[in-house]
């Protein structure tokens, strides 16, 4: 789970602000789309299992070849636990992550007719499907304005003063109650990545900075 900032951030982002922080991200990536390579529902639901405590990068890797040859619950059932994990041994944790994908293919099959469900209580009833991933695929392949908060979301929301928070559950919350409507579906893409590539961890990129002016950090670096 993410540390809350040290040092609480008392200025907020007015609500203008966030509209044109909103703004200039779309205008910068009007279609924003995960980094994770997949081919459908299912894949999606896998490769963000997967992803937790590591890239997606490295997902991508471990994936691209099981992907040709696993794209549903049924396949994954019948490919087996120890084929599955030496596609995806480079991953961290991959021992239980594969026995969890595996897991999610039978229920999928013997409860779901081999769909993946399309509600966040359903999909979090899965094994090793968490809040994170099933707002992801909410968002992504049904189209549902969710808020997935991640470690990037987490800081970038703190560090901005847009939706502090001490936890991602609170900064999710926060964020949905103060997001403008027009810029809901693809908030979560844009913030992830404005926090993987610019407002990163150790050292934000100020200087390359869209919305510097807005940001209430006050700990810039330009």
């Amino acid at each position: 789970m993410p540390k809350p900032p040290t040092k609480p951030y008392k200025k907020r982002m007015p609500k203008e602000d966030i509209f044109e922080f909103f703004k200039r991200l779309h205008a910068i990536d009007p279609e924003p789309t995960s980094d994770l390579e997949w081919t459908n529902a299912y894949t999606l639901l896998v490769a963000v299992t997967l992803s937790a405590q590591a890239t997606d990068e490295g997902v991508n890797r471990a994936t691209k070849e099981l992907f040709k040859i696993v794209d549903t619950p049924e396949k994954m059932r019948d490919l087996g636990l120890e084929p599955l994990k030496e596609h995806i041994k480079t991953i961290g944790l991959y021992n239980n992550k594969a026995k969890n994908v595996i897991a999610m293919a039978d229920i999928l099959i013997n409860e779901f007719d081999g769909q993946v469900p399309q509600t966040r209580d359903e999909l979090t009833s899965l094994p090793g499907v968490g809040r994170k991933t099933a707002n992801v695929v909410l968002n992504v392949v049904f189209g549902k304005p969710t808020m997935a908060v991640d470690t990037h979301i987490f800081r970038v929301s703190n560090r901005t003063g847009m939706a502090p928070g001490k936890n991602p559950d609170q900064v999710e919350l926060a964020l949905l109650k103060i997001m403008p409507e027009e810029f809901a579906l693809h908030a979560h893409h844009w913030l992830i990545l404005h926090g993987r590539y610019t407002c990163v961890a150790r050292k934000p990129k100020c200087d390359q900075c869209v919305v510097y002016d807005l940001c209430q950090f006050k700990e810039k670096t330009a």
